[in-house]
Formats: C-alpha cells, sequence, structure tokens
C-alpha cells in the first residue's frame, strides 16, 4: 500500500517539476565561482536501438556523428567563456565510444579548458577491445561503465542485444577481460524485465560475484509511457508488482561483499557512479538532449540534432526549454537526491540553505519516519532497507519522468 501511494506521488510530483515554462527562452548565466560541478556530454548514436531505452538517441551515421563531435567541442569552448569550471565529466548516450578518436579529442579538449580529477564513459560490451582500452586510459578515463542488462541469452535475444554483442558467456569474457584497465569497471544491468525471473536474476548475479566486478548498478526497468507500448509488443508487459522481491533478492546477495553507493548501485570503493546527480549538486548538460541543472535552473538542449549542430555554428548555445526551482523545490530536490546514496547531512544542507532545510522539509521528513524510511543518528539520516526500497520508487518515477520528457521531445523533432 505504501508504495503504490509513494509511487502515485512521485510521478504526480516528478511530472509537474519537469514541466518546463513556456514563452521564456532559456539563458545560461556567467559563472564567477569556484563551486564542484560535474560536465554531462551525450552522445546519441547507437550502432543498435534497444526497445527498452528512451534515452535520446538514433541510429549511428558517421558522416552526422563526426558534425556533431565538432560541435560538442563548440559548445565545450562556450562554458568556458562563460566562466565555468568544472571538476568531473561523465559521458552518456546512446554510445560515447561509437567513433573513439572523437571522443579523445573531445576529452582532451574538455581536460584543456577545466580541472577535471575524474572522468566516466558508458560503452557497450563490443567496444571493449584492446586498441578502446588503450585510447581510454591515454585519455584520462579512471571510470568505464558497461551496459551489459543480463547474461541470460533468452533475455538478451528478446531485448534485442544477443546479436550485436553476443551471447552472455561472451560478454562476461569481456568484461573479465577489462578487469583491472581502470580505476573503477561497472557493470550496468536490468532487473524486472518481463519474464525475468528469480532464478535468471540469480543466475547474472553469480556471474558478477564470480567476475568480482568493481561496481554494479542494478537498474529497475525504466521505461517512457510511449516506450511500454513497445516493450509489451517486444518482450512483454512492464509489471512492477515482483520489483521488491528482485530488489530483495539483489541486496541479499550483494550486500556480503559491496557498499551502497546508492540504493540501486554497489561498490567496492569508493567511486563516481552513473548517477552523478548523488555526487554533484550542480551539472552542466552538452550535448544534443542533454539536460542540465546549474543555479536552481533545469534546462535541456534541443533534441533535434541537425539544429543542434546548426545553432554551435553560429555560435549560439543550443538551449531549447528550462525551468526555474524555487527554493524549496531546490530543497526537495536536494532531499531526494542525497538520500538515493542512503544517507542525509543535515549539517551539511542546513548551512546550504540558511538554516531552512529542516524547517521547511519536515514534514516530508516526519513521513518517511512515520513509514520506517529513515533513521536519525546524528548529525545524519539513514535510509533503513525498507526505506533503500522506496528510493528505488521514487528514482525509478524520477527517471521515468525525465524519459517521458525525452519521448516528448524526440516527438516534437520528428525522432519518434
Amino acid at each position: 500500500m505504501i508504495s503504490q501511494i509513494i509511487t502515485k506521488i512521485a510521478k504526480r510530483e516528478f511530472a509537474r517539476a519537469l514541466k518546463f515554462e513556456e514563452g521564456s527562452l532559456p539563458h545560461l548565466p556567467y559563472c564567477d565561482d569556484e563551486k564542484p560541478r560535474l560536465l554531462y556530454m551525450h552522445i546519441p548514436f547507437c550502432e543498435e536501438l534497444c526497445p527498452y531505452c528512451s534515452f535520446h538517441r538514433v541510429v549511428f551515421i558517421e558522416t552526422l556523428a563526426r558534425k556533431y563531435f565538432k560541435a560538442l567541442r563548440w559548445e565545450i569552448h562556450l562554458y568556458r567563456e562563460r566562466g565555468y569550471k568544472f571538476s568531473g565529466i561523465y559521458v552518456g548516450g546512446g554510445t560515447p565510444t561509437v567513433l573513439i578518436d572523437e571522443l579523445a579529442e573531445t576529452l582532451s579538449l574538455a581536460q584543456q579548458c577545466f580541472p577535471i580529477r575524474e572522468i566516466s564513459v558508458e560503452t557497450n560490451p563490443n567496444h571493449l577491445t584492446p586498441g578502446n582500452i588503450e585510447i581510454l586510459q591515454k585519455n584520462g578515463v579512471n571510470r568505464l561503465s558497461v551496459g551489459v542488462q543480463t547474461f541470460n541469452d533468452e533475455l538478451l535475444k528478446k531485448i534485442g542485444r544477443y546479436e550485436k554483442y553476443g551471447s552472455g558467456e561472451v560478454i562476461a569474457a569481456r568484461l573479465k577481460n577489462t578487469q583491472g584497465s581502470f580505476d573503477t569497471l561497472n557493470a550496468d544491468m536490468i532487473f524486472n524485465i518481463p519474464a525475468q525471473t528469480p532464478e535468471m536474476l540469480e543466475a547474472d548475479l553469480a556471474v558478477l560475484l564470480k567476475l568480482n566486478m568493481e561496481q554494479i548498478t542494478f537498474y529497475p526497468l525504466m521505461v517512457s509511457t510511449i516506450t511500454q507500448a513497445l516493450m509489451e509488443n517486444t518482450v512483454g508487459k512492464v509489471d512492477f508488482s515482483g520489483e521488491h522481491k528482485l530488489y530483495k533478492l539483489i541486496v541479499r546477495r550483494l550486500e556480503k561483499y559491496y557498499n551502497f553507493s546508492s540504493a540501486w548501485c554497489f561498490s567496492r570503493k569508493k567511486s563516481l557512479i552513473d548517477e552523478y546527480v548523488v555526487n554533484y549538486d550542480e551539472y552542466a548538460g552538452l550535448g544534443s538532449g542533454a539536460i542540465g541543472y546549474l543555479g536552481g535552473v533545469c534546462y535541456s538542449n534541443t533534441f533535434d540534432i541537425e539544429e543542434y549542430i546548426a545553432l554551435l555554428g553560429r555560435g549560439n548555445l543550443p538551449l531549447m526549454a528550462s525551468r526555474s526551482f524555487t527554493l524549496r523545490d531546490q530543497m526537495k530536490y536536494a532531499f531526494l537526491m542525497k538520500l538515493f546514496s542512503t544517507k542525509l547531512d543535515i549539517p551539511a544542507l542546513e548551512e546550504k540553505y540558511g538554516g531552512k532545510f529542516v524547517k521547511t522539509l519536515w514534514k516530508e521528513i516526519a513521513l518517511f519516519q512515520l513509514a520506517r524510511a529513515l533513521r536519525y543518528f546524528p548529525p545524519r539520516f539513514y535510509l533503513t532497507p525498507w526505506g533503500r526500497y522506496l528510493w528505488v520508487i521514487m528514482m525509478r518515477e524520477f527517471f521515468i519522468a525525465v524519459n517521458n520528457f525525452r519521448a516528448y521531445c524526440r516527438k516534437h523533432a520528428g525522432l519518434a
């Protein structure tokens, strides 16, 4: 009952938060402080479009992709001209490694422009080649996140990844051969795929533990409203009724060997995670369809790739829409993201918000305490095991809301 209530409330709140303001042109202010920020770069090109994926992605065309990377480097220069400094880079997609030479040039430029300390890049199993790994190492990548999803061959076939990326056995061998090449090698997994049984999930966990992975991220299946129809036709109907059982299975198998970096990310050591929004209060979104959050303003770049390239070619930022968060909205956002890391540092948040954090959100804090989701061990709140699952629900709904926004924008740009 509580999980259903949380789902309903989260859907409503996140849909409201991501309703961008109409009639006002987005504006990126100049920056004059040294606040730690992350630079997110989106590479939308994929060799294969998976039916469950709601991210902004298009089929790879080399000539277009090379123009795109060039425009992305122009965008990096524009952020530097506006005084921004970034200490971390996260490159997502799509498939960022689809043109490894262009990615290398782009990472090199970003490191020349900003005091970068950590770089994370997403990739797919077929790109785990010695040549690619060497180039990524030379360009400062210290975390590589590999989209695995599952090692089960039948599920890989259903979600359209078997022919392109190989069998579960082949993928596991590639991960094993890549171990030790980076500070952190992360396996991106999905649970609650239609037709996925607890036995299938147990088998996936057994492979991961045998590989002794440094980091494992287990996403619940998150698809946009539009993508659900495609999922039903290709994979099966999305059903959340068994999600909690599968989540408990994951936690039971992994918590003995890993720490919680977030409610669904398990790490052997401190490292950047896929949910960079947890570790960084602010982040810039570069690339077509990228979403950023700077100075209390959430904004999005255009999803039209040709328009993205053309705007930057004229020296303009490719901003499409934005929403200014009220102070209360900013606090609620911080509450959601910081607790996703399983703990909430109250003194730090009180300092950040001028002593108003608890006074403003006391009802929300009390509600989750009554729901047995939070425990207070001064000076921090911690998620209980039940609380971790509630945060999985809320973050699932947050990302579904983001995916719905992406789907709407892609349709508007003629990319649906």
